[in-house]
């Protein structure tokens, strides 16, 4: 994916507040002093515009951002792992959650890396209860995978079973599951979840961009040419 990215704007809004995101993905390059975006949605129009994304930053930690509609950011919820992610061997699953409606402060933006909660952040700030998002949901701002939105901070590596889930918060084990043998999170090929109006799931099978959750909501390839490849995160292969 590295010049390569998907892309869709919803056709109607969808919860601005309760969100889930699910995506495996393996890393070639590491971002050696750049940042490289997985998912986003944003206004392409300009700086300081609403942007909700998760992406791995200039050192390889985790940035997941939830941008608050308050004036200036107001409201932002902003976590950034401590940890740095280098296996450019392993795919990773990364679940984010966004649930402002949750009552407990720490509960409201949740990251899971392979099945376990991540609690260690370099930066930890949550949003106030019930903050709708700025960008998230919004028929205004397209939605992209693999890059910022603006030929920019493009992703280097593969991703697989991408998931978006509009109205629910769920957690890693919805989508995953530990091998009763290996003892190694495994992915679920057909979680038992629901999708709510944007929601999507793509990249199921190789390199289809067509909504396989039933609400049709497809995305296209925006640049670039998404191969399909025989390594995915039940059949390891040697890039």
């Amino acid at each position: 994916m590295a010049s390569t990215y998907l892309t869709r704007t919803p056709s109607s809004n969808g919860s601005k507040t309760t969100n889930t995101i699910s995506l495996w993905l393996k890393r070639s390059n590491l971002s050696g002093g750049t940042v490289q975006r997985l998912f986003s949605q944003l206004n392409t129009g300009g700086s300081g515009n609403p942007d909700d994304y998760i992406t791995f930053d200039d050192v390889d930690r985790i940035n997941f951002q939830f941008y608050g509609n308050g004036s200036s950011g107001v409201n932002n919820g902003y976590l950034v792992t401590n940890r740095v992610f280098r296996d450019n061997a392993a795919w990773y699953h990364i679940v984010a959650v966004q649930d402002t409606t949750n009552g407990t402060s720490g509960d409201r933006l949740r990251l899971y890396i392979n099945g376990v909660r991540e609690t260690s952040f370099s930066t930890e700030n949550y949003p106030s209860q019930n903050t709708q998002g700025g960008a998230i949901n919004n028929t205004s701002y397209p939605l992209f995978i693999g890059q910022r939105g603006n030929n920019a901070g493009y992703f280097s590596g593969s991703m697989s079973h991408i998931h978006f889930i509009d109205g629910t918060a769920y957690d890693a084990s919805a989508f995953g599951e530990t091998d009763a043998t290996t003892g190694e999170w495994v992915g679920k090929t057909s979680p038992s979840v629901t999708y709510g109006t944007n929601g999507f799931f793509i990249l199921k099978d190789g390199n289809s961009v067509t909504d396989q959750s039933g609400r049709g909501n497809n995305f296209t390839v925006g640049g670039g040419t998404l191969t399909d490849l025989k390594d995915n995160p039940d059949n390891v292969f040697a890039t």
